[in-house]
C-alpha cells in the first residue's frame, strides 16, 4: 500500500514573523512552504476594501500562479494534498474610525504617497501621534485576522476559498512596551491581561490572538472534513 502523501500548506507570505506564528499555532500536521520557496511568485496588489477581500484575492491569484507554473519543483509539490493559505490582518482603532484597518502595514507610507509597506517603527509612531490627545478609556481597538484557504486537486484549484476570521479586543497604550512580536504588538494590550503582545512570553500570544482564533477555526475544519 502506498503511503498517503504528506499534507502541504503553502503560506502566501514572505513575512517570516507571520509564517512563524502560523506554523507554531498549527503544529506539525503539515509540511509548510512559503513564498520564499517560490521566488518567481508575483506580488499581489492588496487593494480590496476589506480583510476578507484581500485574503481571498491573494489566495486565488497565487493559487492560479502555482497551478499554471511550469517549474518541475512546483509540479511535484502539487501532486500531494495541498492547500494554500492567505491571510490579511490588521489593527482597527475606534478613535480613528477603524483605521489603520486594511492599511495597517503601510499606514505611515500613506502620508508620503509611497507604495509598499512602512517600517513597524514608522507605523507605531504615526499611530501614537494620532492618539496623542485621546484618553485611555477611548483607546479601544482590536486586531482582526481573516484567512482564505484554497484547496488543490490534481494541480487545479477550487476557485471559491473558505474563509476563517478571528478578532482580539484590546487597547492602545501611550508608548511601546516589550520587544516581542511584530507590527503594532508593543502598543496593543489585549483584554484579560496587563501586558502588551510585545511583552508576552513566547507562545503566550498564540493562546488568544486574532490569528490564533482564525487558525483554530481552520484547524477544526481540517479535523472534521471527510
Amino acid at each position: 500500500m502506498n503511503e498517503r502523501p504528506a499534507s502541504t500548506l503553502v503560506l502566501a507570505t514572505r513575512n517570516a514573523h507571520k509564517a512563524g506564528e502560523i506554523c507554531a499555532i498549527l503544529g506539525d500536521q503539515f509540511d509548510y512552504l512559503t513564498l520564499a520557496d517560490f521566488p518567481s511568485a508575483p506580488a499581489v496588489v492588496e487593494d480590496a476594501e476589506t480583510f476578507a477581500g484581500n485574503a481571498a484575492k491573494k489566495a486565488v491569484e497565487l493559487a492560479a500562479f502555482l497551478s499554471s507554473a511550469e517549474d518541475e519543483r512546483v509540479k511535484s509539490v502539487l501532486k500531494g494534498e495541498v492547500h494554500l493559505l492567505a491571510d490579511d490582518s490588521g489593527l482597527e482603532v475606534d478613535a480613528l474610525n477603524g483605521a489603520p484597518g486594511v492599511h495597517s502595514a503601510r499606514f505611515a507610507a500613506l502620508d508620503s504617497g509611497k507604495s509598499g509597506n512602512s517600517s513597524d517603527a514608522d507605523n507605531n509612531a504615526k499611530l501614537l501621534r494620532l492618539l496623542k490627545d485621546v484618553p485611555p478609556e477611548k483607546r479601544t481597538a482590536r486586531f482582526r485576522c481573516v484567512i482564505a484557504l484554497v484547496a488543490f486537486h490534481h494541480s487545479s484549484f477550487v476557485l471559491q476559498p473558505r474563509i476563517f476570521e478571528g478578532v482580539c479586543e484590546g487597547r492602545i497604550g501611550d508608548a511601546p512596551r516589550g520587544s516581542g512580536g511584530f507590527g503594532y504588538d508593543p502598543l496593543f494590550t489585549p483584554v484579560g491581561t496587563k501586558l502588551t503582545f510585545g511583552e508576552l512570553v513566547e507562545g503566550a500570544k498564540h493562546r488568544f490572538s486574532h490569528r490564533a482564533k482564525a487558525l483554530e477555526q481552520l484547524r477544526d475544519y481540517f479535523q472534521n472534513k471527510p
